[in-house]
């Protein structure tokens, strides 16, 4: 990396400001969402509240390289902030953005070969344990809410809301050789479900892989206790057209009238003139995504999206904390609305600046 002590001044960002934010996985940088285009930063403008540094109003930003991989969730709002570093920096911090996925990410950063790894999910203990061997400790930030979207075909209008059973039966590891969407019914039944009546049409899938965040979130809202209840492993079945690529996850819900998948809320809403949501059940009525629901956790599937910090290479390279800074301020943090997904509460935005406070020292 880069350290070059080379300083730009970026009058009026405000870094840590506890003003309440406003609620409304994967290769490669082909993966943001095609449709919401980057902020139009300008000139930055004064803003109230403390700035990243006790006594000033202006945030630093280091020259340097810095490099961020994982999650194709959290992947285009890394590119939004590296596109305002690019800018607000006159090039000198220059952030290189992958979506690997989440699993993948960590796999990367636990190996000291980079310095931020964005993530859909919590890092397993497991994960933690890699980067405990390997000597690699960070900070955990959580920086924005998505809500995993099951989606299908507006030409699929048999098919309006579904429940963990129904999801269960049309995606779990008993479903496996299901071609049909009716297949699936027996499973539904026995298991209860209350929207369990399919359609005679082709079950045509397409999501996410074992390396994404997302799919392991799915895992776990929609697959692992109607697995254990019915002795199964907490797996989807595994003949469905998987991709890292959340772009052709998109691309593969809308090429057919009869489809199933499920993607990142922010996917789901640069497309849903050409895709339908899926209303989720569980016990409290069909819900669908929305910003509002998302925010206030209506919503089910409702995650939280984090960015994780190498210590060692903020420590080491000025150009990381000058990332992450800019990522926490009011002008980095909105690029979370900006890129499709949902603003933290402000409570919990003021906790993810504290904890990063504490860890930059």
């Amino acid at each position: 990396m880069n350290n070059s002590k080379r300083r730009v001044v970026i009058a009026g960002i405000v870094g840590f400001s506890l003003v309440a934010a406003a609620c409304g996985e994967d290769e490669g940088a082909g993966d943001a969402p095609t449709t919401p285009a980057p902020a139009e930063t300008g000139v930055p403008t004064e803003t109230d509240g403390p700035s990243s540094t006790e006594g000033g109003g202006e945030l630093e930003l280091a020259g340097g390289e810095v490099f961020v991989t994982g999650s194709s969730t959290v992947e285009p709002i890394s590119v939004l902030v590296s596109e305002l570093a690019d800018e607000l920096s006159g090039g000198q911090l220059a952030v290189t953005v992958e979506g690997p996925g989440t699993g993948d990410g960590f796999q990367k950063f636990c190996a000291g070969e980079a310095d931020v790894s964005d993530a859909s999910r919590k890092i397993k203990d497991e994960e933690a344990q890699l980067c405990a061997d390997a000597g690699i400790e960070f900070v955990e930030l959580e920086i924005g809410i998505d809500g995993l979207t099951v989606a299908t075909s507006p030409n699929n209008t048999a098919v309006e809301c579904l429940d963990p059973a129904a999801l269960y039966a049309l995606l779990g590891p008993e479903a496996e050789g299901f071609e049909n969407w009716s297949d699936a019914s027996t499973i539904a039944a026995e298991l209860g479900s209350a929207h369990g009546e399919f359609p005679d049409a082709p079950l045509d899938i397409t999501g996410p892989g074992p390396e994404s965040g997302t799919y392991d979130t799915f895992v776990e809202f929609a697959i692992a206790k109607p697995a254990e209840e019915r002795g199964q492993d907490a797996t989807t079945r595994p003949d469905y057209t998987q991709s890292p690529n959340d772009n052709l996850i998109v691309e593969g819900i809308e090429g057919s009238d009869s489809s199933l998948g499920w993607i990142g809320f922010a996917f789901y809403k640069a497309e849903q003139d050409r895709m339908k949501a899926i209303g989720i059940d569980t016990g409290d009525g069909c819900v669908l995504p929305s910003a509002e629901a998302v925010a206030d956790g209506t919503y089910p599937f409702s995650r939280s999206l984090y960015i994780y910090v190498s210590t060692q290479s903020m420590a080491d390279n000025p150009a990381v904390a000058s990332f992450v800074d800019l990522y926490l301020s009011d002008q980095g943090i909105a690029e979370v609305t900006e890129a499709g997904y949902v603003a933290l509460p402000g409570d919990r935005l003021e906790a993810t600046r504290a904890a990063w406070s504490g860890a930059a020292g």
